[in-house]
């Protein structure tokens, strides 16, 4: 726990109001659509009308069942009550231990909301906090297991294995990088909780590309 926690506070830094927006944009869908679009063109000229129609179904599958499998350890989502007795784990910016108090988590929670003033007036200087959390990015409670790392993992796998292409899968590979990234630099999750998403999106990416190959065949190279 401590390495991670010490991982954790060697990656998350305050880069400014700039790369903080960056990486809320980093974070976010609305920047990605262009590269769906391309994975979209890419498996369809690969595959053809029917072997796209089958992959952004089975994409869907993976994908959302990513995002579900994530919430059963965050107690949310449809399955979210499978574990009831499972102890989830605040995200970093909700971490007491990392600021060094002692409070509750949802204590820090509250904190974390309020203003700079209200801070002030209430005796804490965030100023000398270790995390660095920009506040469009406070929210949820919980952070195991990192859904954004499970579900573009889960993409991630089954574009690549389908168009298998070189600099194709270098730059899917360098996207999956700076989202997980982008996690850790707005405090969302600890470097743990990417590993165990990356780990269970690219689990069900792989089974996602057995089934498709299974049901239809795609062509080993096309220029």
């Amino acid at each position: 726990m401590n390495c991670d926690h010490d991982l954790f506070l060697a990656l998350n830094f305050d880069g400014g109001p700039m790369l903080d927006r960056a990486m809320l944009a980093v974070s976010g869908t609305l920047l990605w659509i262009p590269l769906y679009l391309l994975i979209v063109w890419l498996v369809w000229r690969r595959t053809g009308a029917r072997g796209l129609a089958l992959f952004l179904l089975l994409t869907a599958a993976a994908v959302g069942l990513s995002d579900m499998v994530a919430g059963i350890f965050k107690h949310n989502g449809p399955l979210g009550g499978l574990l009831p007795d499972f102890a989830p784990r605040w995200r970093p910016m909700f971490t007491p231990s990392l600021e060094g108090l002692d409070i509750a988590p949802d204590s820090l929670r509250a904190l974390r909301r309020m203003t700079p003033e209200a801070l002030a007036a209430a005796g804490y200087d965030p100023a000398g906090w270790n995390v660095h959390v920009p506040v469009e990015a406070v929210s949820g409670r919980y952070g195991t297991v990192s859904a954004h790392a499970a579900t573009i993992a889960a993409l991630s796998l089954l574009a690549a294995a389908t168009i298998r292409r070189r600099w194709f899968t270098a730059l899917i590979v360098c996207c999956t990088t700076l989202i997980c990234y982008s996690r850790i630099y707005l405090a969302k999750h600890f470097p743990a909780d990417i590993a165990w998403g990356l780990g269970l999106g690219l689990l069900l990416g792989w089974a996602a590309w057995l089934a498709l190959r299974r049901l239809t065949s795609v062509p080993r190279r096309r220029p």
